[in-house]
């Protein structure tokens, strides 16, 4: 496996010297000039569309809760003017106009939205950890963690600089139309597996950040089965709950060949398989999928023992699950 801190990309790597210190741009580091200044990694107009406060609170890592508008990530204000900004633009005009709004956007568009949403939070917990783990062999992190956390932050500079991704796209993003037109605003996140999922008034999306795509290939049978579909607030946790399961489940860490030619960078992905003879997936298992499902279902009230009744048919919301085959 390569080691991050000496990878050679020609791109800003944040792992090379820990910079989470709130000092350089978490995107650029010293590639522009401009001050850095403090943005919300929450948005204003997200905020306003969601009906929320910003009073609102999170608990982190290591434990800690803040509130929404207390969350901040360091950006070169040049970044911010030209690239950051005119994306949450973008996306505030295809949120504030729904499902329609949103899947006129490009895949690549959501996944730097997301992707910035996401690594902002990583930016934070590597902050926090910084300040109470550093030791002399620097963070106490699995090389492979800190690859994937790496890998998305030089994708991610896709925003300011020339990157290609050769013949495949690092991402799985499904977007559904939900039956109810007032969804309130909620998210999640699995940092460990850069999974996200968000819903909000009557669209919501399933995101796999690092997966070339094989969680969605993975679910291909309920996603054309719901195609054209508005789904209920029961099946679009159903489905998250797959997909997180399944991310879970994901036994490959992606890696890529990163090749700086002429001022455009090149992303070309190793194969997944590998030299490797077993399935890209662990044994997907019913009961350990319930006690995810269980989970989701929170509001509804929902527990294990009800959801696996039947241990080879787990309680679904679709008509026909198509559930992966358990082991």
């Amino acid at each position: 496996m390569a080691n991050i801190a000496t990878m050679n990309t020609g791109l800003y790597n944040p792992f090379q010297n820990f910079d989470f210190l709130y000092k350089k741009c978490f995107l650029s580091g010293n590639t522009f000039n401009s001050p850095v200044i403090q943005v919300p990694l929450i948005p204003k107009w997200l905020l306003a569309q969601a009906g929320l406060t910003g009073e609102e609170q999170i608990q982190f890592l290591d434990e800690s809760i803040r509130s929404y508008n207390t969350l901040v990530i360091p950006v070169n204000s040049e970044v911010d003017e030209q690239f950051l900004n005119p994306l949450e633009n973008k996306i505030e005009h295809a949120f504030a106009s729904g499902y329609a709004g949103v899947t006129a956007l490009t895949e690549l568009e959501i996944f730097n939205w997301i992707g910035k949403f996401l690594y902002g939070f990583v930016y934070i917990e590597m902050h926090s950890a910084l300040r109470k783990e550093m030791t002399a062999d620097g963070l106490n992190m699995s090389q492979s963690l800190m690859m994937k956390f790496a890998n998305l932050n030089f994708m991610l500079q896709n925003l300011y600089t020339s990157i290609e991704f050769e013949d495949f796209s690092p991402w799985s993003i499904t977007i559904v139309k939900l039956e109810n037109e007032e969804t309130p605003f909620s998210f999640r996140d699995e940092i460990n597996t850069l999974t996200f999922s968000l819903k909000l008034k009557d669209f919501g999306i399933i995101a796999c950040l690092q997966d070339n795509g094989t969680n969605k290939r993975f679910h291909q049978e309920i996603i054309n089965e719901i195609s054209g579909k508005s789904l209920t607030a029961e099946q679009f946790e159903e489905l998250t709950a797959r997909f997180y399961y399944s991310a879970y489940l994901f036994n490959r860490l992606p890696e890529y060949t990163i090749m700086p030619v002429e001022g455009t960078t090149y992303f070309e992905a190793m194969p997944l398989r590998g030299n490797m003879s077993k399935p890209l997936f662990d044994v997907w298992q019913h009961k350990v999928y319930a006690q995810v499902l269980e989970n989701f279902w929170k509001p509804w009230g929902y527990v294990q023992f009800e959801i696996i009744k039947d241990p080879n048919n787990p309680m679904s919301f679709f008509e026909n699950p198509c559930l992966p085959t358990a082991g």
